[in-house]
């Protein structure tokens, strides 16, 4: 067994080991990962598909002349789009992966 001699001081008063000043990478996530492509969902598309088309048939009998019929659409359609609009919101946002 070998002896080691040592004074208080000198084990007391080490210098301190500096930290490294290299910068460590680190990787970086974002809260909210939102991309366009998400829109593309076939329910979304379905809904707005069927309401498009609603809406196109509503211009063409207009142009017909079927005014009465064309009055009844909107009447419907002022109840339908908002229902429609709101709960493809929701879903939007429920299925949506945060």
């Amino acid at each position: 067994m070998r002896k080691t001699y040592s004074t208080f001081q000198k084990f007391f008063h080490k210098p301190s080991f500096k930290p490294s000043t290299k910068p460590r990478p680190f990787k970086t996530y974002s809260f909210v990962p939102f991309s366009p492509l998400a829109m593309l969902d076939p329910t979304i598309l379905t809904i707005g598909g069927i309401i498009l088309g609603i809406a196109i048939i509503e211009r063409i009998l207009e142009r017909g002349g079927v005014i009465d019929l064309v009055d009844q659409f909107g009447k419907i359609m002022r109840l339908i789009l908002p229902v429609t609009f709101y709960s493809a919101l929701i879903y939007f946002f429920a299925t949506f992966m945060f």
